[in-house]
């Protein structure tokens, strides 16, 4: 009778997927997986070989995580990419609920005041000069805005900073830094706008509109065409 398999190979353009099985033990695990690419190295290969690794319904700790990355890159011609898995803690789904959830806030922010939220910030209100807004996702700021926002504060590029006003001493989205550019027009006349990072990694000033053209997933409700 035909042994199962706990690991099995699967060459891609982009290099090498591991599958592993769920439903053995971490010890039969990493003793076939280590049989398994030492069959399948190749002596004398030089080039870096990207290795994705995917666990199914198994939950790894860090530790093991480790494990696997440090046996895989005893390979010589090795690299981890990501170690996927379906399975995560209640930690980890409490975090990224929060990274998913909009967050209302009706004050103004004042001089010296930071407010920060994890997901998206929907602000009644506005952040006066010197006041900050920081969030892991988008800021919507039903008010002016003249003071800092720096909104994709995790890293998040696809995140947009919108205001009702916009006149910030300072706009931030991931790792982007500028101002919003000054106009001469009352602040009664201006239109809610929006910012963004354009296709030159720069930040762009542009009227709400484009959004809908630029980010088609900038929300979870749904409207009109």
């Amino acid at each position: 009778m035909k042994k199962n398999q706990n690991v099995t190979i699967k060459g891609t353009k982009d290099g090498l997927t591991l599958h592993l099985d769920d439903s053995c033990s971490y010890g039969e695990l990493k003793k076939e997986l280590d049989l398994k690419l030492s069959e399948s190295s190749r002596a004398g290969e030089d080039r870096l070989i990207s290795v994705r690794v995917q666990v199914g319904n198994r939950y790894l700790t860090e530790e093991q995580q480790e494990e696997l990355k440090e046996l895989i890159r005893q390979k010589k011609n090795l690299i981890v990419e990501s170690i996927s898995s379906n399975v995560i803690t209640k930690e980890e789904a409490e975090k990224r609920r929060e990274e998913n959830e909009i967050v209302s806030v009706a004050k103004m922010i004042r001089s010296g005041q930071v407010l920060e939220v994890p997901g998206d910030l929907l602000l009644v209100g506005d952040v006066n000069p010197g006041g900050t807004v920081m969030a892991g996702g988008n800021i919507f700021i039903m008010g002016a805005l003249k003071g800092i926002a720096h909104a994709g504060c995790h890293g998040n590029k696809e995140a947009v900073v919108v205001a009702s006003l916009m006149k910030p001493s300072q706009l931030r989205i991931s790792d982007c830094i500028n101002r919003a550019p000054d106009k001469d027009q009352d602040d009664e006349k201006r239109e809610m706008e929006c910012a963004y990072i354009d296709e030159n990694e720069q930040i762009t000033v542009d009227r709400l509109q484009v959004l809908m053209h630029l980010r088609q997933n900038i929300t979870r409700l749904q409207g009109g065409s």
